[in-house]
């Protein structure tokens, strides 16, 4: 009686985890925006009332530029508002205007204490009319990640955490309840004949998701509309050879 007692709780256990992948799976998503990334996505882009990572690639402020640009491109095309919350003033909104963020949708939470950066986020995520709510730290603990998912899927919200650089830590070093963990770093662009027109490129590195294999794409910087593309020597290729050619870039 015993056994089946505790049988009966597993099945019990395991309908309930599946009812939950179920319920995530069924989520909206936000694309990515470029069809080769987001058909390797399960769902096809970055789950909504979800939690998403985003590393810097290295200690130079280009770097923390980078993660900031690619986070405001993807933000851009979410409509409602949202709250980002960091320690210090080294955010500079006219970059992320750039990239189709406008100042008026984004409200500003200076903690001025990195501690007190990711309870921010968690009482913005719990609260549950903002779009998407964004945190700049250098580290996330498991504990704290899976807190920061609870709160994304009770309130639906979009949740993105910017892993600023920190001395000995690599990109994927440290566990983390986040559906995806992204990388970003300049790239050479290529040859324009006309100077100075040129989008920059990035390396975007999809480090850790969710039942999808880590890969590297080449791409080029979000326009003023947040939104990313291939390489013009990419996008004349056929599609599975764009993705190899991307993959590889």
């Amino acid at each position: 009686m015993h056994e089946t007692g505790r049988e009966r709780q597993l099945a019990a256990l395991r309908e309930r985890i599946g009812g939950l992948e179920r319920d995530a799976q069924a989520r909206p998503v936000l694309p990515v925006g470029i069809p080769a990334i987001d058909r390797h996505l399960p769902g096809g882009g970055l789950r909504l009332g979800a939690l998403h990572e985003v590393v810097e690639a290295g200690p130079a402020a280009g770097h923390a530029a980078l993660a900031a640009l690619f986070v405001g491109g993807l933000l851009a095309r979410l409509p409602g508002p949202i709250l980002w919350c960091l320690a210090g003033r080294d955010l500079f909104a006219p970059g992320l205007a750039a990239v189709g963020l406008h100042p008026d949708r984004v409200l500003y939470a200076e903690t001025r204490r990195v501690t007190e950066v990711l309870p921010t986020m968690e009482e913005g995520l719990r609260h549950g009319s903002l779009a998407a709510v964004v945190g700049e730290v250098a580290r996330v603990g498991l504990t704290a990640s899976r807190r920061l998912q609870l709160a994304a899927e009770r309130g639906g919200s979009l949740a993105l955490v910017i892993r600023r650089w920190r001395e000995g830590a690599g990109a994927g070093a440290e566990p983390s309840a986040a559906a995806t963990r992204w990388c970003v770093a300049a790239a050479p662009s290529p040859a324009s004949s006309v100077p100075g027109l040129s989008r920059a490129c990035w390396s975007l590195a999809l480090l850790r998701a969710r039942g999808a294999e880590p890969r590297t794409w080449l791409v080029e910087a979000p326009d003023a509309q947040g939104r990313l593309r291939l390489p013009a020597d990419l996008a004349d290729r056929p599609p599975a050879a764009q993705e190899r050619r991307a993959a590889a870039g």
